[in-house]
């Protein structure tokens, strides 16, 4: 019996969420379905893509969390006693 794999699969696969057995599998199925492998190879690239992104906050952002943060004492809270 074949196993039909879906893009899900390849997505699992792209993140090593499946097991060595699917990864054979799977890279079988890449290898005969030229839709699913270019799903693969475009999804790899978005994946590269994604892993490049560097989010920083802006300098107002950081501002206005100094400005919150100052208004609370630096002191620690009293230790409770039981």
């Amino acid at each position: 019996m074949t196993k039909t794999f879906t893009y899900d699969d390849v997505v699992r696969y792209l993140y090593a969420e499946t097991t060595e057995n699917e990864n054979d599998l799977i890279v079988e199925a890449l290898a005969l379905d030229d839709d699913l492998m270019s799903f693969y190879i475009d999804s790899l690239e978005i994946q590269n893509q994604m892993n490049r992104i560097v989010r920083t906050p802006s300098d107002t952002a950081v501002s206005e969390v100094i400005r919150y943060s100052q208004q609370f004492s630096l002191k620690r809270p009293a230790t409770l006693s039981f």
